[in-house]
């Protein structure tokens, strides 16, 4: 049959080509910067999703991951989606219609989790503190003697809307205490902080491959306790998992030990991208990658003290791969974003901009995996440098250079091979 349709009629513009995306230097929220090991293992000839090799590398992957996150929890892999859908499936798979959850808010993604409680129909009982100050632990303690039946305790160990690190240890513990299983979100600090899931006691945990791992978008490596697979096999006799994809039940059977079984195509060159990007952290091992985190976090800090900048979170709560920094008082409204603009358009250099009440108040300069180098640290200063100025902030020329400079001098004489 002859087709009476116009199809020139949907064609879109002609001045449409090849994308070819410019060089920038990423000190954002994320994504960081893609080592360009990384890179090219994402450019591999692609294969299926069964193929043996494909399936040994799989297996390869979830040890790597284990690694990472120093646990022997059988069940870690990387979900199909960013940090938001290991969150999700975190939420969907271990909370039933009427569960009794609490949350610890202190940010942005705080106040995600309280969503995704009250979408998988439990009860959310919300422990906040302030935007910029960690989740205080015996606010949880008190809230679980006040609450009875409380089933999960879940929070957010690297805020990324604030920088602030929350005591991942305490909180499990108490959480424990009442019974409680617990969700982190270690979107930010995997790899960059330290991050014990077995000795934390963590149950469920979830994080993204675009932050201190370097790796393409699109990826959540997870990991769940056997307590955490108990809970969603018994829920076979209860109600089912409300997602068909994010149920463990299914994807256990594909990510699982034993013979695999389809559940959806997997984005195999994303996957081969994220081995590479674990090799590499196995590499240069998890602690000297803490160690680089907080060394370049440290000359970061040092020279934008020298600028008379403030940090928003204490230094004992701050994390060294998300730094926030408070935008000048004598900024008039829209000065902070002009300052953005103007790094992205002269510099080619991301920089973060406040969310929620902090909007307007904050910069977020992410220091994360391949991004966290003296070569960003260095030039992110001496941007700054120039352009703080022209909007009407004085700045010594060569000051907050000079501080990064002494604390790297300090830490080459301390440790060279750093």
């Amino acid at each position: 049959m002859t087709s009476t349709f116009n199809t020139l009629e949907f064609a879109p513009p002609r001045t449409i080509g090849s994308f070819h995306p410019p060089r920038r230097i990423l000190m954002g929220p994320g994504p960081s910067e893609i080592h360009p090991r990384v890179l090219a293992a994402s450019s591999a000839p692609s294969m299926g999703y069964l193929d043996p090799v494909f399936v040994g590398m799989m297996d390869e992957i979830k040890q790597l991951i284990r690694y990472a996150y120093q646990t022997r929890n059988q069940l870690s892999f990387p979900l199909s989606g960013p940090g938001s859908v290991g969150m999700e499936s975190s939420f969907v798979n271990m909370v039933e219609p009427g569960d009794r959850v609490v949350v610890m808010r202190n940010g942005v993604f705080g106040g995600r989790m309280v969503e995704n409680v009250e979408r998988a129909g439990g009860e959310a009982i919300v422990v906040d503190d302030p935007w910029g100050s960690p989740c205080d632990p015996e606010k949880l303690r008190d809230a679980l003697r006040a609450n009875s039946g409380v089933t999960t305790v879940a929070f957010v160990h690297a805020e990324t809307s604030t920088g602030t690190l929350s005591d991942a240890q305490a909180i499990s513990a108490i959480a424990h205490e009442h019974g409680a299983l617990v969700i982190c979100d270690a979107v930010t600090s995997l790899a960059g902080v330290p991050l014990l899931v077995d000795a934390w006691g963590i149950d469920a945990v979830y994080s993204g491959s675009q932050k201190c791992l370097s790796c393409v978008p699109g990826l959540s490596p997870v990991s769940y306790s056997d307590a955490v697979i108990d809970r969603v096999r018994q829920r076979k006799d209860r109600a089912r998992v409300q997602s068909w994809f994010m149920d463990l039940n299914l994807v256990l059977e594909y990510w699982g030990e034993t013979a695999r079984t389809y559940h959806h195509t997997a984005p195999i060159n994303s996957l081969f991208a994220l081995h590479e990007s674990l090799v590499m952290l196995q590499e240069e091992g998890l602690e000297r990658s803490w160690a680089r985190h907080r060394l370049h976090h440290e000359a970061f800090k040092a020279g934008i003290e020298a600028m008379g900048l403030e940090f928003l979170v204490a230094p004992q709560h701050r994390l060294p791969q998300m730094n926030a920094v408070k935008v000048p008082e004598s900024f008039a409204p829209g000065v902070e974003a002009q300052l953005r603009k103007r790094l992205l358009a002269d510099y080619s250099m991301e920089i973060g901009a406040g969310l929620g009440p902090l909007a307007g108040r904050i910069w977020r300069f992410g220091l994360m995996g391949w991004s966290c180098s003296r070569a960003n640290v260095m030039s992110c200063l001496g941007a700054l440098t120039c352009e703080l100025p022209e909007y009407g902030m004085p700045v010594k020329m060569g000051a907050a250079e000079q501080a990064a400079l002494d604390v790297y001098n300090r830490a080459a004489s301390a440790s060279p091979s750093i």
